[in-house]
């Protein structure tokens, strides 16, 4: 079976393929949740599990539970950085928030491994479906494109 040849965007980062991204994604117990509030983008640090093609975390009634009850688009990104060798990858996921049902919660409490690290009270579950995910790993510089027209037409 031949490899999959790797593409590459215009700046010489690969892309990845959902699979990959969504490994990645899995692979990381912290990501940064972007949604707006008050008119305005906000971030807020979240642990979170992949549940097959949804991410789920715990959160408080405030800011995240709100744009959850109103359903918003949102995006959620998680990366991983090696300074030293310029290396890294990041991966980020788009789609609608909504507030898991409390007989559903229940039992995904005791499903999946998700263990909130702040300290709550009366906690609701929150998923994000994912309806688009990116992917990007910067590689090797032996690995990377050095003709500028090898990222020509990705990404």
């Amino acid at each position: 079976m031949t490899p999959t040849p790797r593409r590459f965007d215009h700046s010489g980062l690969q892309i990845l393929d959902d699979g990959e991204s969504l490994e990645l994604l899995s692979s990381v117990p912290i990501g940064r949740l972007v949604f707006t509030k008050g008119g305005l983008p906000a971030v807020r640090l979240v642990n979170f599990v992949l549940d097959g093609d949804s991410l789920i975390f715990a959160t408080a009634d405030g800011d995240k539970y709100r744009a959850a009850e109103r359903g918003d688009v949102v995006a959620f990104e998680v990366d991983a950085v090696d300074e030293d060798r310029h290396l890294g990858w990041t991966v980020t996921a788009a789609g609608h928030l909504s507030v898991i049902d409390p007989d559903e919660a229940e039992s995904l409490r005791h499903g999946l491994p998700l263990r909130p690290w702040a300290p709550q009270h009366d906690s609701y579950l929150i998923r994000l479906g994912i309806e688009t995910l990116e992917g990007r790993r910067l590689v090797p510089w032996a690995q990377r494109p050095h003709d500028q027209a090898a990222g020509k037409g990705a990404g």
